[in-house]
């Protein structure tokens, strides 16, 4: 055997070793695709047996420790809210917007709306036209 028939057989080995990585990586990527997208029908179901329990169309009954962990993780996020509410100091206030320090040209009080800084020198351009 030669050296170049030694060489093409590992350089076709190598390529069915890539081409398997590649197909095993594919199949990979698409089912965990798949688990993201069964993830997210599981939320909406839930979120939509949670909307119907609520609205009363559905029983409460086979779902009730669910629908009891639901509920609590809703309050301790009220509460949570209410917290950090209850923290905020006067320089937290809703007036300290840090996008007032990015975008300090902008006012948030409508003003009356004028032509701009270049009108006037344009009618007298014009008026002088006449």
């Amino acid at each position: 055997m030669t050296v170049l028939d030694s060489l093409a057989k590992q350089a076709n080995r190598l390529a069915a070793d890539v081409q398997a990585s590649l197909k095993r990586a594919r199949v990979e990527g698409e089912r965990r695709l798949l688990q993201r997208q069964h993830r997210a029908a599981l939320e909406e179901l839930g979120e939509r047996a949670y909307e119907l329990v609520r609205a009363r169309q559905l029983p409460e009954e086979p779902l009730a420790a669910e629908i009891a962990a639901v509920e609590s993780k809703l309050m301790e996020i009220e509460a949570k809210v209410t917290e950090v509410e209850s923290l905020r100091t006067d320089e937290d206030a809703p007036d300290d917007d840090p996008s007032r320090d990015a975008f300090p040209m902008v006012d948030d009080k409508p003003s009356e709306p004028t032509p701009g800084p270049g009108w006037e020198a344009a009618e007298r351009f014009f008026k002088s036209g006449s």
